[in-house]
């Protein structure tokens, strides 16, 4: 099984509902991918250390996940790119 640590941040101007239907769909797209989520953080609103995209804050999540195959992480990277919600996103494969 191949580790992964998935940190991704998202706009701050979002309301509660937006900011979930965006965390199911990203979430959903690792698990129709058959990969397991071993952890689910929800880091909560931090400020940037410089200015991305016009903002100053923004939410941040924490995932840790399991899968045996590469398919769940790049069709995460591909929808993240695609979100124009999502500000920034981080994969790193842990072992």
């Amino acid at each position: 099984m191949k580790q992964y640590e998935i940190m991704f941040i998202l706009n701050p101007n979002l309301d509660n509902d937006n900011l979930k239907k965006i965390v199911k769909v990203l979430e959903k797209s690792l698990t129709d991918n058959k990969a397991t989520i071993t952890l689910s953080k929800e880091l909560g609103q931090k400020e940037f250390a410089y200015e991305i995209n016009k903002h100053k804050t923004g939410y941040y999540y924490l995932y840790n996940i399991e899968t045996k195959t590469n398919d769940a992480v790049k069709e995460f990277d591909r929808i993240a790119r695609i979100n124009e919600n999502v500000i920034r996103h981080l994969i790193i494969k842990e072992n």
